[in-house]
């Protein structure tokens, strides 16, 4: 998983495959999936990010087992 942050325009870009995406879905104004051809989530990509996550906890990477 790769995160990035570009303050110049203020997004943010959550990469977590090296597929390449064949398309986008917009989930909310500014959030959006990149997607394979099968709907294969490669990136969240987030727009005005300053705003909707605090960027403090942004690099940040908490890791726990799931239940089960």
């Amino acid at each position: 998983m790769k995160v990035r942050y570009d303050k110049k325009v203020d997004a943010a870009f959550i990469r977590f495959s090296s597929k390449r995406p064949v398309g986008d879905i917009e989930i909310k104004k500014g959030v959006i999936l990149h997607v394979t051809d099968k709907d294969k989530i490669v990136a969240l990509e987030i727009l005005d990010a300053s705003q909707r996550v605090p960027l403090k906890n942004l690099f940040k990477l908490e890791v726990s087992k799931a239940a089960g």
